[in-house]
């Protein structure tokens, strides 16, 4: 199994791994790609206004041109605890013994707009960008990212979980994957999709999956280690599944 996270755009600072060696990354077949993006994201930094709106940031946010400015030689940490919020505040990394998270970091992956697909125990640095960024030269990232990653991710042999977000979603397809939709049930049955507490839910299904012994390898299994955690997982679709909460 593999569940596949959305990133966040707040990530912990620092890192005591290495500088940065984008080489050793897991799915090298992405790597022209990142070179590419990683490089134009460096030489954008370098003009501190082009890059605030490129990135769609505040004067106040400067500090997040630094980073990127810094890239290849900033520390690193593994993207499983380099990201933060809301989601992985709710998959809880800190709380897990070491075997647990060596087995969540086996299951786990990331997406991301500078990285395309990152193992939950690649090293990375932090930065900024954002599936929704407009970096110049290089056009919209979805076009960029499709016909490199789209490849990579049909060839996953595993059930793959989806639980990107929607621009994120939008820079590859995944031929099978499940996707998950948080939705509220009221009186009556009604069903509503949840925004605020969207990321949460889903970190809370991402945590029993990742844990889960053995591994869910089935729809059905799935359901049974989500319900164990006091989920409702419900089949909508083939593969479409709505998370319901009260």
């Amino acid at each position: 199994m593999l569940v596949l996270l959305p990133p966040s755009e707040t990530k912990a600072e620092g890192g005591s791994g290495p500088s940065f060696d984008h080489g050793a990354l897991s799915f090298p077949e992405l790597e022209p790609v990142r070179e590419k993006l990683l490089s134009a994201l460096v030489d954008l930094a370098g003009d501190v206004p082009a890059s605030l709106a490129a990135l769609g940031l505040s004067e106040r946010q400067s500090g997040e041109v630094r980073r990127n400015a810094e890239l290849r030689l900033s520390p690193t940490m593994p993207a499983l605890t380099r990201y933060t919020g809301v989601l992985y505040d709710a998959l809880d990394v800190a709380g897990m013994t070491a075997a647990e998270r060596r087995r969540a970091t086996g299951r786990l992956a990331v997406a991301s707009a500078l990285f395309g697909l990152l193992r939950a125990g690649d090293l990375v640095p932090s930065y900024r960008l954002s599936a929704s960024s407009a970096v110049p030269g290089i056009g919209p990232l979805g076009s960029l990212w499709r016909p490199a990653l789209e490849p990579v991710l049909a060839s996953l042999d595993d059930l793959v979980v989806d639980l990107r977000s929607g621009p994120y979603a939008g820079l590859a397809r995944i031929p099978g994957a499940v996707t998950v939709k948080v939705v509220s049930e009221g009186p009556g049955g009604r069903r509503l999709a949840v925004t605020h507490f969207n990321k949460a839910h889903k970190g809370k299904l991402a945590r029993a999956l990742a844990l889960a012994s053995p591994a869910p390898g089935s729809l059905a299994a799935m359901v049974k280690v989500a319900a164990k955690a006091d989920l409702r997982l419900e089949r909508t679709a083939d593969r479409g599944f709505e998370l319901v909460i009260r």
